[in-house]
């Protein structure tokens, strides 16, 4: 697990750099959804996407103060499960393969993962 002794800067977190990417994916496959998806769908996925980056980004920045560090986190945890729940979606819509959102999914359940453990050991994050 990572530590605040070897962690600089929020980019530097591989949670936020998976969070990225997978926000990165889901703005690419996002640009084929359909026009009538433009501000439902899509626009609700990408934001819900970029969110966990946010929140990651805004608890690093709060680690003095451990319990907003940690709200913080449940925060992003809680856009990375919107985000799988935009993904059935666009699976059930077809919008999406099968294989597609068993990545993407798999995905976000280790990045949902990884910020339960930095919840769990806020006290090695925080100062």
């Amino acid at each position: 697990m990572e530590t605040k002794e070897h962690i600089r800067h929020f980019r530097e977190l591989i949670v936020y750099k998976r969070a990225f990417d997978a926000a990165m994916r889901i703005f690419e496959i996002t640009k084929h959804f359909p026009i009538e998806e433009r501000y439902s769908l899509t626009d609700q996925i990408r934001r819900s996407s970029r969110s966990v980056c946010s929140n990651i980004a805004e608890a690093w920045r709060k680690r003095k103060y451990e319990l907003v560090f940690k709200n913080k986190l449940t925060d992003s945890q809680q856009e990375a499960s919107e985000t799988q729940c935009w993904l059935e979606f666009s699976n059930a819509c077809n919008y999406i393969n099968q294989e597609t959102f068993n990545l993407l999914d798999k995905e976000y359940e280790e990045i949902l993962s990884m910020l339960n453990s930095m919840e769990m050991n806020s006290k090695k994050f925080c100062f």
